[in-house]
C-alpha cells in the first residue's frame, strides 16, 4: 500500500466510521477500486486506522468522559456481545471482510432499514438520555450485527438505541461512544495477531499508520459535528438511499467482474 492509497483509506474512515453507511464495507470497496492487496499490514491499517477518527469522540465529548464511572460501567456492559461473539466467529468474520458482494448485499438491506427506521420506531418523548446497564447491553447486541462487513456499526447501534426509546441524537452519541472501547479493543488485538503471527513493521509503515490516523482524526472531527446536525433535523433516509445505489452499483460491478476480492 502506498501513501497516497493510505491517505486515501484514512479519508474514507474519517468521513465513513461515524455515519450509518458502513466504514469498513467503505473501505472494501475503495482498496478494491485502488487495486490495494490485502496483505497482513494493510489488514491492521484498515483497523487501526480507526483510532485515530475514535479520539474524535473521545475530544469532542470529553465532558462526558469525566462524568461517572457508571459511563464507562454500561459501556462494558454494552461493548462484551460483539467482544463474545467476535471472537467466537473470528475465522468465518475474517473470511467475510473481504467479500464485496456481501458488502453491496449488507449496504441494500440496512439501506432499506434506514428508509422505514422512523416508520417503524415511534418519535420518542423521552427526556432521561442515560443508557442503563440492561439496554447497553441490547445496544450491544445489535452492535454484532455489524460483524458483516456492509452492515455499519454506526447504523446498528444507533437502531438499537432507538429500539430502546432513545431519542434519535442521543442514541447517536451512545453509538459514538459505544465505537470508543469497541474499536480500541478492536485494534490492540488486530495489532497483537499481526505481531504474533510473525510479522515485522517498517519505518515506511509506520509512517503510513500516524499520518493515517492523524487524517482520520480530523475528518472524523468534522464529519460528526455535521452528522450531529444534520440529524437534529432530517431523518436517515437519504442515507438508506445512498447506500441501496451504492450497493447496486457495487454489485453490478462486481457481477461484471469489474472488481473483486482482494
Amino acid at each position: 500500500m502506498s501513501f497516497f492509497e493510505s491517505i486515501i483509506l484514512a479519508l474514507v474512515e474519517g468521513i465513513t466510521e461515524f455515519l450509518p453507511i458502513s466504514s469498513t464495507g467503505h473501505i472494501i470497496i475503495f482498496s478494491s477500486l485502488l487495486g490495494i492487496s490485502s496483505t497482513a499490514f494493510v489488514k491492521t491499517f484498515t483497523v487501526a486506522v480507526q483510532l485515530g477518527a475514535i479520539l474524535a469522540v473521545v475530544v469532542l465529548y470529553w465532558e462526558k468522559f469525566w462524568k461517572s464511572l457508571k459511563f464507562y460501567f454500561v459501556l462494558c456492559v454494552a461493548v462484551l456481545p460483539i467482544l463474545i461473539i467476535g471472537f467466537m466467529l473470528k475465522d468465518k468474520i475474517d473470511a467475510l471482510l473481504d467479500r464485496i458482494d456481501v458488502v453491496g448485499y449488507m449496504l441494500i438491506l440496512g439501506g432499506i432499514v434506514l428508509i422505514f427506521l422512523e416508520d417503524i420506531i415511534p418519535k420518542s418523548n423521552r427526556n432521561n438520555t442515560e443508557v442503563s446497564y440492561f439496554e447497553g447491553m441490547k445496544i450491544g447486541f445489535f452492535q454484532c450485527l455489524a460483524l458483516l462487513p456492509g452492515v455499519s456499526r454506526s447504523a446498528a447501534t444507533i437502531i438499537g438505541g432507538m429500539a430502546q426509546g432513545l431519542k434519535k441524537r442521543d442514541a447517536t452519541e451512545f453509538s459514538f461512544f459505544l465505537a470508543v472501547p469497541t474499536m480500541v479493543i478492536a485494534t490492540a488485538y488486530k495489532v497483537l495477531n499481526f505481531f504474533l503471527e510473525g510479522h515485522g513493521i517498517s519505518e515506511d509503515e509506520i509512517t503510513i499508520l500516524v499520518v493515517g490516523n492523524i487524517v482520520a482524526f480530523f475528518v472524523a472531527i468534522l464529519a460528526i459535528k455535521t452528522f450531529i446536525r444534520f440529524i437534529s433535523n432530517n431523518s436517515f433516509k437519504i442515507f438508506g438511499y445512498y447506500r441501496i445505489i451504492i450497493g447496486i452499483i457495487i454489485l453490478t460491478l462486481f457481477y461484471f467482474g469489474k472488481i473483486q476480492f482482494s
